[in-house]
């Protein structure tokens, strides 16, 4: 089959890879319908993270080809979509709703790969849920953002506690920025002020549901959040970047006893303990329980309440992703689509 592997940073190549096949009772075996590039693959892209002939991509949707002898929940032919952590959904973690920190988590990248024609899917019972039935085409790009961004744009809106009587502060406007507007708007909130310089996604912002935009960073942008709170601050906020200035415009726009969502993977941000303890706020982040969310956002999109598909806005055949990564780099796309 052909699929995505990164040499080095940069490198960038689509090749011949080995058919997956089942090796545990528990696999199932995944003929991908679409695949995306992640804002997070631009860390190893950019030398951030540690690259060596890697095999790439964590977002998925399908149907499923096999299943091992023990796999209940899916059945060949299912459309299904899957969580970019691998989780058996039994655990007491994820019972607990954090099925990114199953007992058997692993993360989908790297080993399994998905910017590919097929994967193999460990824990298929407690990582893919399956579709009311096979979704018309336009539904699939919808259902493929459940998969990562939407997932995790929902778990910061939820972690911040967005929601009715509550205003809302998204620092970031990348795809999971985009979604926890989205995320936000369906939650409830009262006001949802996107953070963002860059027209085409302060229209897409606004389309998802903010109510104001804010073009200053840093400091700046914490003095204009306040503004708009009555020098208070919002009660919500979310950090969806995961650099050190994003992370502290954050800290900064929340206001004493709210509540920080954060979901930006971050490398060397450094967090001054005194001004984390004075801030006097909550904070829940980190990789994004999206298995816990699917089956309703799965149902939000087959309804055609929500339409996270728009944050895709460039698509591309599976042979040029590395045109796909190049765009995402140098900020000409938002999120690239990759049709199989």
């Amino acid at each position: 089959m052909r699929g995505v592997v990164m040499y080095t940073a940069g490198d960038v190549r689509v090749e011949e890879r080995e058919d997956p096949k089942i090796i545990e009772p528990t696999d199932a075996i995944v003929k991908l319908s679409a695949t995306c590039i992640c804002g997070s693959d631009l860390w190893p892209y950019r030398g951030v993270e540690p690259v060596d002939h890697t095999l790439m991509g964590h977002e998925y949707v399908g149907v499923v080809e096999e299943i091992g002898p023990e796999v209940k929940n899916v059945r060949v032919g299912d459309f299904v979509v899957g969580s970019f952590v691998i989780s058996d959904n039994t655990c007491e973690i994820c019972r607990a709703g954090f099925q990114s920190k199953c007992v058997h988590a692993e993360f989908v990248h790297a080993g399994i790969g998905t910017q590919a024609e097929r994967a193999r899917i460990p824990y298929a019972d407690g990582t893919l849920v399956a579709t009311p039935g096979q979704p018309d085409p336009e539904l699939i790009p919808a259902l493929l953002a459940a998969s990562d961004v939407l997932g995790t744009g929902w778990f910061a809106a939820v972690a911040a506690q967005a929601g009715p009587g509550r205003t809302v502060a998204v620092v970031g406007d990348g795809a999971v920025g985009l979604m926890a507007v989205l995320a936000a708007k369906q939650l409830g909130a009262e006001r949802i002020i996107a953070m963002s310089r860059h027209p085409e996604r302060q229209k897409l912002a606004r389309y998802y549901g903010a109510t104001d935009i804010v073009e200053e960073r840093g400091e700046a942008g914490v003095e204009r959040i306040k503004e708009l709170t009555g020098g208070l601050g919002a009660h919500s906020v979310v950090e969806a970047v995961g650099t050190q200035e994003s992370f502290m415009q954050a800290v900064g726009a929340t206001r004493g006893g709210g509540h920080l969502g954060y979901v930006g993977v971050n490398y060397d941000v450094r967090i001054p303990g005194i001004q984390l303890f004075f801030a006097g706020i909550h904070t829940l982040g980190g990789p994004a329980p999206v298995r816990r969310f699917l089956p309703e956002l799965i149902q939000l999109i087959w309804d055609r309440k929500i339409d996270p598909g728009k944050v895709f806005d460039l698509t591309l055949p599976l042979e040029q992703a590395a045109e796909g990564y190049k765009a995402m780099d140098e900020r000409r796309a938002t999120k690239v689509l990759l049709t199989l």
